[in-house]
Parts: structure tokens; sequence; C-alpha cells
């Protein structure tokens, strides 16, 4: 493991397997319900994964949180979006009202929505609402040497942690995980071509919507970023540090930790895959405590998801971001837990259990 910090390791260090035999006490309670074996498909394993995370048997709906982390980046100003990085903070300013997609998603869902200022580029004080854990305005221009230095990357990581461990204090026993920030799939697809070893066209897309040429500056601004950087595959957050960004390492940090205090994460989309790529590289068993919601319409999501062996639930070509594919998962998590808790036994219900397809002949 690459050097951290005694925090950041301890976090690791309570980061256990997700229990074998808690799956399949699960499992055994799946088919004592009133269908088929097997027959509700991946809603089946989806509440399986969650109790046997939460070791929580018989489970209860969840108190849910939506962590939207924000910051800017200084690779920006490679003309690499099709949004100005002001829009990073309107589009804080959107959530905080309420206006933004997540809320609307996360409203129809009961979860609430924690907005965090990671390092957004505009001094926005402290509004209602907006929970401040600033590393700094926006990071460095990632083509002129590295977008942050170590200890902010370290102290992103350290901040995230910090979001999980205060929501678990009050009663937050699922969390998903969105982010807002202006350049953040340029540094996505850096951190996804060096940690997947895939060249940069192959992980990198539109985005925002750029054009062919904005697309075609996008490739070489992040080859440019990489040849500058050289940043070490090896180590974490040292990829972090060299092309991420600050809502990366807050969300990094909020992978470890959910997994520290058994909280399944469920990620969101590329930028979510970019981070969830670096916190299995530093702690492996955190891999389990991880839900994939749905696939990107961004390519390197693919590639990343295909890397850390995901098979996400939903495939809507959605590529906004914000947690807003994180929101659909928990829904269908909820309808799992549902069936679980309150579908009745073939014992309770006085029905017949399948008999074999060749039963014995007497």
């Amino acid at each position: 493991m690459s050097q951290t910090s005694p925090f950041i390791q301890e976090t690791i260090a309570a980061i256990q397997p997700v229990s074998p035999e808690g799956v399949r006490r699960v499992e055994v309670l799946w088919d004592r319900l009133t269908k088929p074996q097997g027959s509700l498909g991946r809603l089946e394993s989806l509440g399986t994964q969650y109790v046997a995370i939460t070791q929580s048997l018989p489970p209860q709906n969840p108190d849910a949180m939506m962590f939207v982390l924000a910051a800017d980046h200084g690779v920006a100003r490679e003309g690499v979006s099709a949004y100005p990085s002001s829009v990073t903070a309107q589009m804080v300013k959107n959530f905080l009202q309420g206006g933004a997609a997540i809320n609307v998603l996360a409203r129809q869902i009961g979860a609430q929505v924690r907005v965090v200022d990671m390092g957004v580029q505009e001094d926005m004080g402290a509004p209602p609402g907006l929970w401040v854990r600033k590393v700094g305005s926006g990071t460095c221009n990632m083509c002129d040497g590295p977008a942050m230095s170590r200890e902010q990357a370290v102290q992103s990581v350290e901040a995230g942690i910090r979001l999980v461990r205060e929501a678990y204090a009050d009663g937050i026993r699922l969390i998903g995980i969105g982010e807002m920030g202006i350049g953040n799939t340029t540094v996505s697809s850096a951190i996804t071509a060096v940690m997947t070893r895939h060249p940069v066209a192959d992980v990198t897309g539109k985005g925002t919507g750029v054009d062919a040429v904005q697309l075609a500056n996008k490739i070489q601004v992040i080859e440019r970023g990489i040849q500058r950087n050289t940043p070490d595959v090896h180590d974490p957050l040292d990829v972090l540090a060299k092309v991420g960004g600050f809502e990366i390492g807050g969300l990094v940090g909020i992978l470890l930790g959910g997994a520290a205090c058994r909280v399944p994460v469920v990620l969101d989309g590329f930028i979510t895959g970019a981070a969830a790529l670096l916190a299995v590289a530093l702690a492996p068993h955190c891999h389990g405590y991880m839900i994939p919601s749905h696939v990107s319409a961004e390519p390197g999501h693919h590639l990343a998801m295909d890397s850390l062996g995901f098979h996400p639930l939903l495939d809507l070509d959605l590529r906004l971001g914000e947690g807003t594919g994180a929101c659909l998962a928990i829904g269908l998590l909820q309808s799992s837990l549902a069936c679980l808790t309150q579908m009745a036994t073939f014992e309770s219900a006085g029905v017949d259990e399948a008999v074999g397809l060749f039963p014995d002949m007497v």
C-alpha cells in the first residue's frame, strides 16, 4: 500500500471482507419465499449484498443519504468542456435550492441530499445546506504540473471518510454518491487510463457534449497531462494528486469510510467509477461494499466497470452525474428489501414448495 496517513491507514485496516456466510444466510431466506428460486433475478442478489454488508437480518428500509461533492479543475482552462467553470458554483446553488435532477430523484426515494464544497473555485461562503470541506479553490492545471500536492490528496480522502462517519453517527445506513465539477470527465479519463492501462482515446468521451474537434483536443490534453506528470499506477494517491480532483479524492474517502462502517455505497457514473478504481487499489476489500448503479454513456465507465468486475444494474444512457443513477438504483434496493421482508414464506402461506422434475415412481 502506498504511503497514506495514519487516519487513512486506520480506516483501511477496519475494512473486513463481506462474509460469504452472511450471503448464504440471506440466499436461504430468499429461497423460502413464495416464488421459484432465483426468479427475482438481480433484485435478490441486490438485497443479499445489502444484508451481508450490514449484517442486519431481517433488514429495515435504511435511511439513505446522497452525497454530491463539488470542485473545480484547472484543466478546464484547456477548453475540454462545453461549459465554463462558473457553472460548477451555479449548479451547487441549484442543488441547495432543490431544483436539480438529483434533488427530484432523491425526494422520490426519501433520501437526504448533502452538498459538499470540496474545492469550488468561487468562494461560496457557508449558505444553509452546504457542507464546506474545501481543500483548495480548484485544482491546478495538470498540463502544467500536478493537479494538487500529495498532502491535498490525503486531505481530500480524509474529508470523505469523515463525511461518512458523521452520516453514520446520524443513523445513515445507505449512501449514494455523485459529483459536480466542470472538467471532471477529463480528469476521470486520465485516472481511468492510468489505472486500467487503456489508451486515453479509448476512455475519453464527450462529457458535457463537446463536438468532434473539442473531443480531439480533450484527448490530447489528457495525454499531455499524463506525460507531464507520469502518475504511478502502483500508488493511487500519486495518481489522484497528479491528475485527479478534490471531489474525486472525497469520493475515494467515502468509499473507504463506507466499507469501514459497513455502510453500502451506491456508485453513480464515470466520475464515481474513477474514484472506485483508486479506492479498490488502496483497499481491495472495499470492493464488496460498492453497488454499481448504471453504465454511463461515457466509454471510460464501461472499461472501469469491467476492470473492477462490476455489472451495473441499469443501462439508460445516463451521463448527467450528480448521483442521479445512484438514486435510481437505491429505488431498486428498496424494492428488493421490501420483497425480502414482506413476502410470505411457503410455510406461512400454505403453498407447496417445488418438487423434483422426475419424482421417484413407487
